[in-house]
């Protein structure tokens, strides 16, 4: 097909685009949660043999449509629970439309002002969001694994600087070892992190946490007592289990008194401190060194959108900046590439910036109470049917107990097949259970009273 006749049928795909969007988001409430197709069937209304011949656009998109309806799953839909997941506010979808039809290269002001402008705005908003202090930097990169990975740079530059090695330069070889301290309960993107760094993900010192999975100030205060030299602590800011929190405030003045980084994962329960109700849960995240996030869990916007914040501007970009003779920049004005390991990157900031104005703190505080409150709803409703929540529901996280692990395993399997919500499975202190997350927009109490029955339905046919 020639340039011109590509440019005359763009506006006609982009709307048959839009008429499938509409389409399946039109069913995502009502249709089952679980996909309805298998990897056979997708890959053979797919795949086949390498086409020798460029197809015709609209083809492809009827083709890909039609796999989307059976192949997806709806957990951008109200009643999936299965992982801390949000789902795209349509606002920030819109905007993330945008941002492929402007396929901008955000790295760098003279790339894209618009990016960088946006990127600069809602980084502010989302700091102030946080209650993080405003000199706070900011990084926007793929998600919560990034995230951590950015923030653990910034760290290992900054305490291996203060030991008088330029780890930058010099790589890791004859530098000063870097005792890393991490919560026995951290999420598992953090000790990939650390691997990706040379830091180890074996070699680092886990400390035990309470029957909640907070970490234990006590033990922290031991393991860090009487150490010199360059040190990192990780913390947690919402278990991905139960929801709960380290004290935050307590270990920043433990790693203060010892000379450490502070980090904190807190990728969905930083934004417990956008409602009144719940701050208290994250009292201390202003004296932290770093945190990291995960934007398309309880910000609600489309994948590829983590963001991390830095105590200390001058690690975080010794550790991220690149260099080329070829990088133009522009006095006065923030390049983003500073902040990230990436050069060639999309304008992630911007259904963020999108989804922020169209909630405002206030829609943000209400979102976080109305999750909140579903997942103790949740947790009564099962309780009371004689079933055992395994943690304290301090935020959006339920662990539920059928009985035996058999028993909440085929609960949870038989959860999964009827489709009407879904949840996984986890192993919580030794026992098996089935995890409630709630973090999406659109989730009512309609949605969870039917999600309720579902489960009730469910076990009542599996709990002997």
């Amino acid at each position: 097909m020639k340039v011109a006749e590509i440019r005359e049928d763009r506006s006609s795909l982009l709307a048959s685009v839009q008429q499938h969007a509409s389409r399946w988001f039109d069913a995502l409430e009502k249709r089952p949660v679980w996909a309805m197709a298998s990897g056979d069937e997708l890959r053979r209304m797919l795949g086949g043999a390498l086409p020798e011949k460029g197809e015709a656009p609209e083809k492809i998109i009827e083709a890909l449509a039609s796999a989307g309806t059976k192949g997806t799953v709806a957990s951008a839909g109200p009643r999936y629970f299965g992982f801390v997941t949000g789902g795209s506010y349509p606002v920030a979808l819109a905007a993330d439309w945008l941002v492929s039809a402007w396929d901008q290269n955000g790295a760098i002001y003279v790339l894209s002002p618009l990016v960088s402008v946006v990127e600069q705005i809602t980084g502010a908003w989302l700091r102030e969001i946080a209650g993080l202090p405003a000199t706070m930097s900011f990084g926007f990169v793929t998600g919560g694994y990034m995230a951590n990975f950015t923030s653990l740079a910034a760290a290992r530059h900054h305490v291996l600087q203060n030991a008088g090695w330029d780890v930058e330069a010099n790589g890791l070889f004859g530098a000063p070892p870097v005792d890393v301290i991490v919560s026995e309960e951290s999420h598992y993107t953090v000790p990939m992190a650390l691997r990706l760094l040379g830091l180890g993900a074996n070699r680092v010192r886990r400390i035990p946490t309470d029957n909640q999975g907070r970490m234990r100030a006590d033990a922290l205060a031991a393991a860090l007592r009487g150490g010199k030299g360059p040190c990192i602590v990780c913390a947690q800011a919402g278990n991905v289990n139960t929801g709960a929190f380290d004290p935050l405030e307590e270990l920043a003045e433990l790693t203060k008194e010892r000379g450490a980084w502070l980090h904190v994962d807190g990728a969905f329960g930083l934004w417990a401190a956008a409602s009144p109700k719940h701050a208290a849960l994250i009292r201390g995240i202003e004296k932290v060194d770093s945190v990291a996030s995960d934007a398309h869990k309880w910000i609600n916007v489309p994948y590829d959108c983590g963001i991390m914040f830095c105590a200390h501007e001058t690690s975080h970009r010794s550790a991220m900046a690149l260099a080329a003779a070829y990088i133009v920049t522009t006095e006065g004005e923030r390049d983003p590439r500073d902040f990230v390991p990436e050069l060639s990157r999309r304008g992630r900031a911007i259904p963020a910036y999108a989804a922020v104005r169209a909630f405002g703190r206030q829609g943000f505080a209400e979102l976080i109470e109305r999750n909140c409150r579903q997942a103790r709803r949740f947790a009564e409703a099962l309780r009371d049917a004689g079933y055992e929540v395994l943690n304290d529901v301090v935020l959006n996280q339920v662990l539920v107990s059928f009985g035996t692990s058999e028993q909440t395993q085929r609960t949870i399997a038989a959860i999964q097949e009827d489709a009407t919500c879904w949840c996984g499975g986890t192993v919580w202190k030794g026992r098996t259970a089935m995890r409630i997350s709630v973090s999406n927009w659109s989730t009512t109490d309609e949605d969870v009273e039917q999600s309720i029955e579902a489960m009730i339905r469910a076990a009542g046919k599996h709990v002997q």
